[in-house]
């Protein structure tokens, strides 16, 4: 079972992102405000979850959240700032947009930085220790996964409706095949001769 909170006794978000290891499609941040009270068995790091579990806790949460906020950072702003910032960014973005603002951010993961004032720790794999990470978890992933569904249908050579824009076998040889879409991250390696092709 997950362990609330990091400071229970403060009004904290938890911050985590989803898509940071994808060749293509933006990354999502999210960052969630969780009820003192909020327990939810099937809760847990969003990639230990099946997508149907996801889903569903993405709706609970979303309507029991004290508060919560996705944000997306675009391949181009990745390409720009690099995969890093733009996660730093975007978690940022996430927990500035909160209302009530958050007293603490416990973010998942261990880089951060922030102007934003608030107080923050960063949690190694704590999507699998605490709820607020966890719940943020689910968010990003869901909406992100929604959006990479969508690109899919513009885009349907490249699978991502089933490898969602991670460097998978089958998105590599679509890229060998139709070379790069406009969703791709320019600054990713998309080289073709890599191990897994074979």
């Amino acid at each position: 079972m997950l362990e609330h909170s990091l400071h229970p006794e403060l009004l904290e978000a938890g911050c985590d992102e989803a898509g940071r290891g994808c060749l293509a499609g933006s990354v999502f941040a999210a960052a969630v405000i969780l009820p003192p009270d909020f327990s939810h068995p099937l809760l847990n790091d969003s990639k230990q979850m099946s997508a149907k579990n996801r889903n569903l806790l993405r709706q609970i949460i979303e309507r029991e959240a004290v508060a919560w906020h996705v944000q997306e950072i675009t391949a181009a702003r990745i390409d720009e700032i690099n995969i890093l910032n733009a996660s730093i960014e975007g978690m940022n973005l996430a927990a500035a947009h909160l209302e009530p603002q958050p007293q603490f951010l416990a973010i998942d993961g261990n880089r951060f930085r922030t102007t934003l004032g608030i107080p923050f720790c960063c949690v190694v794999k704590g999507d699998g220790r605490y709820a607020d990470i966890a719940a943020a978890s689910v968010l990003a992933k869901t909406h992100r996964d929604e959006y990479m569904q969508r690109l899919a249908e513009e885009y349907p050579m490249y699978g991502w409706d089933r490898n969602k824009g991670y460097p998978t076998r089958e998105h590599r040889l679509a890229i060998r095949e139709y070379g790069l879409s406009p969703y791709h991250r320019l600054t990713f390696c998309h080289e073709f001769g890599q191990p897994e092709l074979f």
